[in-house]
């Protein structure tokens, strides 16, 4: 499976930019599914995945952030109603070992929080011990290939009213981030728009 993936991703057309200290690639699969990446050309970091699948009567979806999150500029006049920013926030951010979230506005001590693997080993669940919050959530790049949950690779810390969560990442997946990074550093790059990326 995991070699599927990096199949798929490698015969997917694909443009590149590099912009803002930023490698950004638009992958267009071949049922037409579009993939977004966003690298960290420092440290070449994940810093946002996003998709877009086309709609269920032909027109084209909105992207769903995997990874990072949509910077929103809010139009208050417009909207009329906004979500409160003290509700908690989930975001996933990955570091180079590790598979990290971020669950911002949760105020209560380290202690109140308990995390576990489901029984189908495909998703962590995040419990509070005062059931004021709760989350269910899977790792898409686990399940692309398969990939059961290991509960000795789970972990969180707590400071700042931030709850962080971090699955570190198995040897398979290394190897595919490291796979697709030797891709990447072959395609050609536009530094002021879109070209198509091919081998150099």
């Amino acid at each position: 499976m995991a070699s599927m993936w990096v199949e798929n991703l490698r015969n997917a057309q694909k443009t590149c930019l590099v912009q803002n200290g930023r490698r950004k690639i638009h992958f267009t699969l071949s049922d037409g599914t579009e993939l977004a990446e966003e690298y960290d050309l420092r440290n070449d970091e994940l810093v946002v995945r996003k998709w877009r699948r086309k709609g269920t009567i032909g027109g084209i979806g909105k992207w769903e952030f995997e990874v990072g999150e949509e910077l929103m500029v809010r139009n208050l006049e417009s909207e009329g109603l906004i979500e409160t920013s003290s509700n908690p926030i989930f975001i996933r951010k990955d570091t180079k070992t590790a598979f990290q979230w971020r669950v911002r506005n949760l105020p209560y001590p380290k202690e109140t929080y308990i995390l576990s693997i489901d029984d189908d080993q495909q998703n962590i669940i995040i419990r509070t011990t005062n059931k004021k919050y709760y989350k269910k959530f899977g790792i898409p790049d686990m399940n692309r290939i398969q990939l059961a949950l290991e509960p000795q690779n789970l972990s969180f810390a707590y400071a700042n009213n931030t709850l962080i969560v971090s699955y570190q990442k198995p040897e398979p997946i290394l190897e595919i981030e490291k796979l697709l990074q030797e891709e990447f550093r072959k395609l050609k790059a536009s530094k002021d728009g879109d070209v198509d990326c091919t081998p150099s």
